[in-house]
């Protein structure tokens, strides 16, 4: 229950996610060459995948605040929301009716997720406890 109090907003936004990523390919434009990843498309999946590694940390604010925790969930993080980018984009190829997995895709979202992780660690590294 815990769990639950600490990580609804990221469990929301994750939900949110993937029924975003479900909707049929025909709301979106598709992405056809390289210089196309730099299109609003990529920069809202950079920002979708930026919030929701905020929300993932801030469900650990307690612990992240402890400076020997940082770096662990940093990289906890990261992973998770690295895993769940490849997960949106291998359930858009497989499973989604009328939606393509993309790695340039892949890659905005990961890119996201490193930048929510780096933005949030500049909001909280004036509060981190150095003592241990």
């Amino acid at each position: 229950m815990l769990f639950l109090k600490k990580f609804w907003p990221a469990i929301t936004w994750s939900v949110l996610i993937l029924l975003l990523t479900g909707l049929p390919g025909s709301y979106f434009p598709s992405i056809e060459t390289f210089w196309e990843w730099l299109s609003p498309d990529k920069l809202l999946h950079i920002g979708i995948f930026a919030i929701f590694s905020v929300l993932v940390l801030y469900g650990y604010r307690e612990q992240y605040l402890l400076a020997n925790k940082r770096y662990r969930l940093i990289i906890l993080t990261l992973s998770i929301g690295i895993i769940f980018g490849l997960l949106t984009e291998v359930l858009q190829y497989y499973v989604f009716i009328g939606r393509h997995g993309s790695l340039f895709d892949f890659l905005a979202d990961s890119l996201g997720v490193v930048v929510g992780c780096w933005a949030f660690d500049i909001l909280f590294r004036k509060k981190i406890n150095t003592k241990p």
